[in-house]
């Protein structure tokens, strides 16, 4: 009998961390890349919009920010797709190619003073780009750590997920904190912020060939076995028809991500211009709080991740679904009345530490959901889909209602999605006790 890498032995179960680290590592990179652009928009909004007023410019680099998640989608249906056909190693090294050049693009394109219309024009599509990337990079990577994970920590390991994303951000803020020791406002506004995107596209481009020296899994190797090879010899793997023969898995993962992903980019990304344009807080002292808040929550995912394999996945998304419902106006209200550092810290801490009850798992409880042949479709469409609505379109709304006078209305609206997303976990099952990954392990 062939051994299995996600058995537990010693030795493969440091096949499954050198893995779970080269794909992560990726993830990281990719992710980096993404909030580069939120991290950095108010330096260089002006630079590709008309710089005399600053909230339309803010208002366009949102909108670009919003149009990017809607290629999530389609990245999601093409690598989720090349994922299940040709393996999950192959697309993680695509999407990555892909992030790297739409980084470049973004780094070397000239400013709306030089060039015009065509500035905005060509960020849009370097966020295209990007939204390709990333929307392939959630699928994929989200199903590999899953696969390649020792059963009994499926939970722990794919947490991963996320602390590589919360990670990605961390090394975006990181270096804003150390452009902004070294450079001027000046020269952050003019020149400096593009450091920030040629770090990303060389980086991705070094974890191409890291990605290409990871093992492929085992549940697609098997799958592949079976069904007679890849690519045109894979039959109906990876394909719309083959999906929607699952209609009510398609609808959870919907459910499960709608208030999921509007909190999560409420707190981790929006909050930075909140704390900035609403509460007054100086630009420098928001970067520093919003580091410190995101590296405590990246150190609560495996935490969490454990904790879902002990108890469940279940009562850790109820916990975030009450928590969201209850906390997230009080917290937002507060937040933008204060101008105290600490008080701000705690308060974007807080939504946090609710949102890792989703955050945490969310990769995990999806890639249950779906066998080998669909799973990383399957877990990547429909979720794409609903960050694309939902969370790609969370900054804009805020900054749209802040225009209007109507911004605490946007706290409700959080709110709300959260709600509905509650609903969905108090009536869904255990996924971790009917997984469709352990039921891969069986056959």
């Amino acid at each position: 009998m062939t051994t299995r890498i996600t058995e537990s032995t010693p030795a493969n179960e440091r096949r499954v961390i050198g893995n779970v680290l080269r794909g992560s590592i990726g993830n990281l990179i990719e992710w980096y890349d993404w909030y580069a652009y939120a991290a950095f928009t108010t330096y260089f909004a002006k630079s590709f919009f008309p710089a005399k007023d600053t909230t339309a410019a803010f208002l366009g680099t949102a909108a670009v920010f919003a149009v990017g998640f809607l290629m999530r989608p389609l990245g999601g249906w093409m690598l989720g797709r090349i994922a299940d056909r040709f393996g999950r190693r192959f697309a993680l090294v695509l999407s990555v190619s892909m992030m790297a050049f739409g980084s470049l693009l973004i780094a070397v394109t000239p400013t709306y003073k030089d060039i015009g219309i065509a500035a905005p024009i060509l960020l849009l599509i370097a966020r295209l780009i990007q939204g390709l990337s990333v929307g392939g990079e959630y699928s994929t990577s989200a199903t590999y750590l899953s696969e390649v994970a020792t059963p009994g920590k499926r939970g722990f390991y794919s947490s991963f997920q996320y602390v590589t994303l919360y990670g990605g951000q961390l090394l975006a803020l990181g270096l804003q904190l150390l452009l902004q020791s070294i450079l001027t406002e000046a020269q952050l506004t003019s020149w400096g912020w593009r450091i920030a995107f040629v770090v990303g596209a060389v980086a991705a481009v070094v974890v191409m060939f890291l990605r290409r020296s990871m093992d492929e899994s085992e549940s697609f190797r098997a799958e592949s076995a079976k069904s007679g090879g890849s690519g045109r010899q894979a039959g109906d793997r990876g394909t719309l028809r083959a999906l929607i023969k699952y209609p009510k898995e398609i609808a959870l993962v919907v459910g499960l991500t709608l208030g999921g992903t509007v909190s999560f980019y409420t707190f981790a990304t929006y909050s930075q211009k909140f704390m900035e344009n609403t509460a007054g807080i100086p630009r420098r002292t928001v970067t520093v709080i919003l580091f410190c808040a995101i590296l405590v929550a990246a150190i609560l995912q495996p935490l969490a991740g454990k904790l879902s394999d002990r108890i469940g996945r279940r009562k850790l998304l109820m916990f975030f679904g009450i928590g969201g419902t209850l906390c997230t106006v009080p917290i937002m209200t507060l937040m933008g009345a204060t101008q105290q550092p600490v008080l701000a810290f705690l308060l974007m801490l807080a939504g946090l530490v609710i949102v890792t009850g989703y955050t945490s798992i969310n990769a995990i409880v999806k890639a249950e959901l779906f066998p080998t042949k669909i799973r990383a479709l399957g877990v990547g469409l429909p979720y794409a889909l609903t960050v694309a609505i939902f969370g790609g379109t969370a900054e804009l709304i805020a900054q749209a209602l802040k225009s209007a006078g109507h911004e605490s209305v946007f706290f409700w609206y959080v709110t709300g999605c959260v709600l509905v997303s509650l609903i969905v976990y108090g009536t869904m099952r255990e996924t971790s006790h009917s997984s469709e990954l352990e039921r891969d392990r069986e056959a």
